[in-house]
């Protein structure tokens, strides 16, 4: 199969195509078809975890440097966590592209939240293996960074700007792209929040979400100092 629409929605390009289709193959394919397949996807999976607790904790202290060590490990584990991967899964449209044994696929594995969240790690384990740690990060600040807030208020900072600016009456806010820069793997977006078209704030970050988070968090520090 072409993985070509699959590369494209994570936004990274496999300079090994052989690590991408292995990433993608489930057990069940592997003991089905020894000759001419690569091996599975667990070995990938056990190092895709580690990468993805490691960049999404060091977000999290990055980010929230006035948060507590055990609220830093909620938000981890929320983002961490089989229902958040198979968010990611369905964005990039992974189900089509695995390779699953008969068994698997009859009983519906291209759409089973614990098939799809193993996938998604071996996918972030198979990049880092092809492009290095910039190439593996990357896919964790596109498809699981970028929810933060959406689960949880605490880190929402567009949210915390919005209600913070409605307290006063005729008050809008809205949010400018400034510049978009890097390769495709390792993209940076740096976003301006303007209050009454005036620039209020500005962040960067590697999707746009994350810089509109980052331009929010600098505009309430800006705007409304001791309300973090």
């Amino acid at each position: 199969m072409n993985h070509e629409a699959l590369q494209q929605a994570l936004g990274y390009r496999f300079q090994n195509p052989r690590l991408l289709e292995q990433a993608l193959t489930h057990t069940s394919y592997a003991n089905e078809n020894r000759e001419g397949c690569h091996g599975h996807n667990e070995r990938l999976e056990f190092l895709g975890d580690s990468i993805l607790g490691f960049v999404v904790a060091e977000y999290l202290y990055r980010s929230f440097p006035n948060r507590p060590e055990g609220e830093l490990t909620r938000m981890r584990a929320e983002l961490v966590c089989e229902r958040s991967l198979a968010v990611m899964a369905q964005e990039i449209n992974l189900g089509p592209h695995l390779r699953l044994g008969k068994g698997e696929e009859r009983s519906g594995g291209r759409s089973r939240p614990s098939i799809l969240s193993d996938a998604c790690e071996a996918i972030m384990a198979a990049a880092y293996l092809d492009g290095g740690f910039e190439a593996a990060r990357g896919i964790v600040y596109r498809h699981v960074l970028d929810r933060v807030g959406e689960s949880t208020h605490s880190g929402d900072y567009k949210t915390i700007l919005q209600e913070l600016v409605q307290r006063e009456k005729n008050q809008t806010l809205s949010y400018q792209l400034v510049e978009e820069s890097g390769p495709d793997h390792d993209k940076r977006f740096t976003v301006a929040v303007l209050r009454n078209g005036e620039a209020v704030g500005r962040g960067t970050g590697h999707s746009k979400k994350l810089a509109e988070q980052a331009a929010a968090h600098e505009a309430i520090e800006h705007l409304f100092p001791g309300e973090l």
